[in-house]
């Protein structure tokens, strides 16, 4: 077995594995590369004998950018932080895994300036591709990039941007929560979201909320959003009349963090005098009163349909752009139960 540490091993050179093994560099080229079948047999066996020996490990990034090829696929989020990201992120490492690519992460932090030098960042790294997950704000460059490489969006869409775009079918899932709450008896619902920044989930799931409570004529309904007064506005929604049992619809897992503390501040017993129904399914769900109702996004799966759609574009597919929604799936637990 070879004692080799690994500060000698990443030192060792394609020049050291030939003088092992008595060939040329040419060879050993030849042997790590895709012309292997060139080799003779015992050739071969003398090449890859050295390289177990001395511990050598190739510069794979040398080889991608000599063959034009990195194997690197880019990855923009706008907010690393954010549960969905991280749950969409990990989909489409384990996607790019499975296929022989490695994943470069860049977070914009929701900043428009810091997005931009991300983008800068991700030609840097000669990505082959670019999953996209941000504000969308650096148009031009974004279409710079997108005629340079394939491009997927995930969950957001950007105007003016002719790419593939993977994420959840927004109307359907309002329309399974509201269908819910209805149906347990609430009459008095309010939607928690993040303020509007112009990305497409946030502007669909309150444009889908209101229809949706308009298509039901013993509902009312009102649309916050999460601020520093957060707390005078639900405590006012819970005062105010209504025409019967309130009820919370949280459009996504930062909005219902925010309500679920706003709430305990002021003094409520969850969920006994209202209703919570969250989008997006949290590990700390199920710990909450007597566990908050969720509609759980696919989120590893979307990771890993956004990574299969560039791969189809990097494999040189040119049928129409598409978009691929996916469904939601209710886990009912306390936080919605009947109040018929």
């Amino acid at each position: 077995m070879s004692s080799i540490s690994i500060a000698q091993r990443n030192r060792v050179t394609m020049l050291d594995v030939a003088e092992r093994a008595g060939v040329s560099k040419a060879s050993v080229s030849r042997f790590i590369g895709d012309d292997r079948a060139l080799l003779s047999e015992l050739t071969a066996e003398r090449i890859e004998r050295a390289i177990a020996d001395l511990g050598y490990r190739p510069n794979q990034m040398a080889r991608g950018l000599k063959r034009g090829r990195t194997r690197l696929i880019g990855m923009l989020i706008a907010d690393v932080r954010n549960p969905y990201s991280i749950a969409v992120m990990h989909g489409v490492e384990s996607a790019c895994r499975r296929h022989g690519y490695s994943l470069v992460m860049c977070n914009t932090d929701r900043d428009q300036v810091q997005e931009g030098e991300q983008l800068a960042a991700v030609r840097a790294y000669n990505v082959e591709g670019l999953i996209v997950n941000t504000l969308g704000h650096q148009l031009d460059e974004l279409r710079e990039l997108h005629r340079e490489m394939p491009m997927v969006l995930v969950d957001r869409k950007v105007d003016q941007l002719d790419s593939d775009l993977v994420g959840l079918d927004n109307p359907a899932a309002v329309a399974t929560a509201i269908n819910h709450l209805h149906a347990q008896g609430y009459r008095d619902l309010m939607l928690v979201s993040e303020p509007q920044d112009g990305t497409s989930p946030r502007t669909e799931r309150a444009a889908a909320f209101n229809r949706q409570v308009q298509a039901h004529a013993d509902l009312q309904g009102a649309v916050i959003y999460t601020s520093n007064d957060l707390d005078a506005q639900l405590h006012a929604f819970l005062q105010r009349p209504g025409p019967g049992p309130k009820a919370f619809f949280c459009a996504n897992g930062v909005a219902t963090l925010a309500t679920t503390l706003a709430l305990h501040r002021l003094g409520h017993n969850l969920f006994d005098d209202f209703g919570l129904l969250a989008l997006d399914e949290l590990d700390w769900y199920p710990l909450v009163g007597g566990g908050i109702t969720a509609l759980a996004q696919p989120t590893h799966e979307i990771g890993v349909r956004a990574f299969e759609c560039l791969l189809e574009r990097l494999q040189g597919s040119q049928s129409p752009t598409r978009t691929v929604d996916f469904g939601v799936q209710l886990i009912v637990r306390g936080s919605t139960r009947s109040r018929l």
